[in-house]
């Protein structure tokens, strides 16, 4: 327990910068010795995937819930109404009765970049898994989920409008310099089921992942 974390990936290699705290320092030291303490646990019936706009977290959730027949849901939409006319915010209590209400089914896969409200989710899930691929990666996602949406092949629960388009650049870069540390910071008390990866395949080359 004096590890701050207790399974991370093989692959998890982006925390080098000087300015890291104590706690991320510790979780490159042990991701060869216990890397698949988490992934190889039996199938886990309540998953939270976070991670930037742009990791590839819904892909993620969709391919999971598909496969192990889990619902689905996204943190935008508990936060967001979705009306015809538009879309109304929920007020702090409402999100978090809605949030309180999916929790309290037998299963699910949570996803969203949210972090500061949803500490419930984190302590009655299964398995935590922060989604980070590169920047640049990210980048390339945003701008083609952008075209996709304004030519009709790819859905949107917002308009993909062009000032929605920066605002998920100034996002992605929030993530980059802020963000990360702060969710780490968090998930440094979930050490036992937190599972971090730069790529979805890394949960798909792992048999008991399979989707």
């Amino acid at each position: 327990m004096h590890k701050c974390i207790k399974a991370a990936q093989r692959s998890f290699f982006y925390l080098e910068q000087k300015e890291d705290f104590a706690c991320l320092k510790r979780m490159v030291k042990i991701n060869k010795m216990q890397s698949d303490d988490v992934m190889n646990k039996k199938i886990p019936r309540k998953i939270h995937i976070i991670g930037s706009v742009g990791s590839g977290k819904t892909t993620m959730a969709k391919n999971l819930s598909a496969s192990l027949n889990l619902p689905h849901y996204e943190l935008d939409n508990v936060v967001w109404q979705r009306e015809k006319t538009g879309d109304i915010r929920r007020s702090e209590d409402e999100r978090n009765e809605y949030l309180g209400t999916i929790l309290e089914s037998a299963s699910w896969v949570i996803e969203g970049v949210h972090y500061g409200w949803v500490k419930d989710s984190f302590d009655n899930a299964d398995v935590i898994i922060l989604l980070d691929p590169p920047y640049r990666r990210r980048l390339y996602r945003i701008t083609r989920r952008f075209i996709l949406q304004n030519l009709g092949m790819e859905k949107a629960n917002y308009k993909p409008s062009f000032s929605m388009f920066r605002k998920m650049f100034e996002w992605n870069r929030n993530f980059e310099e802020k963000n990360r540390k702060e969710i780490l910071a968090i998930l440094c008390d979930y050490k036992e089921k937190l599972v971090l990866i730069r790529d979805a395949r890394e949960l798909r080359d792992n048999d008991n992942w399979r989707f």
